[in-house]
């Protein structure tokens, strides 16, 4: 008896009961708000870059969710550095520095918790693509 488990429709996947358009577009407008908008250097790791040349056999779900999976890094790098800043940064009141960094450890919790959906639904994807015959790398 076998049984596979997979997305009906990966481009559907929604994150914290919104969909990762939603999710986009509220990250891009509150970077704006903020006016932290910055450019981003290429900074792929070898594995990124190995998953890019080698997945022409992989389905088109599973490459919306790698590619979802690395903005998904880069953004908890990006919180990670904010976190960094504002535990370096001096406020005028203890009660200040614990609100602002408070904020941000909650930012970091939400992508992490959304890093981790995503990590779930890849997985499920990888193991219905293996299960249909389709190869897996498991090496990167």
């Amino acid at each position: 008896m076998s049984m596979s488990i997979g997305l009906p429709n990966a481009a559907a996947v929604t994150i914290g009961g919104k969909t990762t358009a939603t999710v986009n577009a509220l990250s891009e407008a509150s970077e704006d708000a903020l006016g932290e908008r910055q450019v981003r250097a290429d900074l792929r790791t070898e594995t990124e870059s190995k998953t890019e040349k080698s997945d022409s056999t992989q389905s088109i779900a599973t490459k919306i969710l790698l590619k979802r999976m690395q903005e998904l890094q880069q953004q908890l790098r990006d919180q990670q550095q904010q976190l960094a800043a504002a535990q370096a940064r001096p406020y005028a009141t203890p009660e200040a520095r614990t609100t602002a960094i408070m904020a941000i450890q909650g930012q970091i919790a939400d992508t992490t918790g959304a890093l981790q959906q995503v990590t779930g639904s890849l997985i499920k994807e990888l193991v219905k693509e293996s299960g249909s015959g389709a190869l897996v790398n498991t090496t990167a």
